[in-house]
């Protein structure tokens, strides 16, 4: 790991990223956990990242996918109406005024309903640029959405900067080409190129010809 990484364009996972929503999945997904008969904690362990029918696909890999979107449906509307516990990651609000005039998109396994909610609750300004689960066919680890957030902004995937929590995005994130900032502690087991605790850590400076300084602090 380094200590600096330069970029043109930032794209942002959102759940553990930037918003705190840990609370209100692990309440809905424990509760699906259980009453499909597997280990609630162990569950938990797979949820982060992925859209909700990628992560019953990997728990209960022999169920057939139509049951997991149709699942997915249910989660998805309790986790929108649920925001009980919804908080910014420390620093998220600065960050996200620092970056609210530079490229940056939103990437995220939410959908726009999902995605809208969690923002509001959290305080945070949504990206004028978001890529949600409607508009992907695949879910992270693929790196369908990240190369989607680079091209609505008009940069080479090389160019740009992912932050994530998540051993799913991290993946995606690599596997578009896209050096990564890992915020939190599910991010440090995955080796991101930078690592930070939380947002409080991180230092963004702008320079003349666009490019985006980013420092551990």
């Amino acid at each position: 790991m380094t200590t600096a990484l330069t970029a043109r364009a930032l794209l942002l996972d959102m759940d553990g990223t930037i918003v705190n929503s840990d609370a209100v999945v692990e309440r809905v997904w424990r509760a699906w956990a259980i009453e499909h008969g597997l280990d609630a904690d162990e569950a938990l362990k797979t949820v982060h990242g992925r859209q909700g029918y990628a992560t019953m696909a990997v728990l209960l890999p022999d169920r057939p996918m139509e049951q997991n979107h149709a699942d997915n449906r249910v989660l998805l509307a309790q986790e929108t109406a649920d925001t009980d516990g919804v908080v910014p990651v420390a620093g998220a609000p600065a960050f996200m005024a620092a970056v609210a005039a530079l490229p940056h998109a939103l990437v995220t396994s939410a959908d726009l309903a999902l995605a809208t909610a969690r923002m509001k609750a959290a305080g945070l300004p949504m990206p004028e640029v978001r890529v949600t689960a409607e508009y992907v066919g695949a879910s992270k680890p693929d790196p369908e959405g990240f190369l989607k957030g680079a091209a609505e902004l008009g940069f080479a995937p090389e160019d740009c900067v992912a932050f994530e929590d998540s051993e799913a995005g991290i993946t995606a994130a690599r596997a578009a080409g896209m050096r990564v900032v890992g915020v939190g502690p599910r991010a440090a087991a995955m080796a991101p190129d930078l690592h930070v605790q939380d947002l409080t850590h991180l230092t963004l400076t702008t320079h003349d010809d666009g490019t985006i300084a980013l420092r551990a602090a």
